[in-house]
């Protein structure tokens, strides 16, 4: 990983194509293993600060008493020292896409609705008047 790290870094291409944001996305789960990665999300730069959005304080607070052991990591594994910091705030809860509502038909439609043959529709409809009244 720190050789593979030390190549992309060195060649002069790597910089135009990758951004050190771009790169610290990329070894993220690496540095700081699966179970980390998948409570945190939405990686960014913020001048040589690493700001990292974490799923909640519990983890917040975890990981701040972790953050020289995760700095030192990504810095090796990126094989430059241009993130300086980390910094771990609470993720503000994303809502999920939602699907537009389909118009349903009404549910006061009369049950004669129903009956095909107009005569018997119309007998129906006269007995069920003359029950009701």
């Amino acid at each position: 990983m720190e050789r593979a790290a030390r190549v992309i870094k060195s060649s002069k291409i790597t910089s135009k194509i990758l951004t050190d944001e771009e790169l610290a996305k990329a070894i993220w789960p690496t540095a700081v293993g699966r179970v980390i990665a998948s409570h945190t999300s939405r990686l960014r730069m913020v001048r040589q600060t690493l700001v990292v959005e974490v799923a909640d304080a519990i983890w917040q607070k975890q990981l701040f008493g972790l953050r020289g052991q995760i700095l030192s990591r990504v810095q090796k594994a990126t094989g430059t020292n241009s993130i300086t910091e980390i910094e771990f705030r609470v993720g503000i809860p994303r809502r999920e896409p939602q699907r537009a509502d389909v118009p349903r038909a009404s549910s006061s439609t009369d049950e004669s609705d129903q009956i095909l043959d107009p005569v018997l529709k119309k007998i129906y409809l006269l007995s069920r008047k003359k029950a009701t009244a």
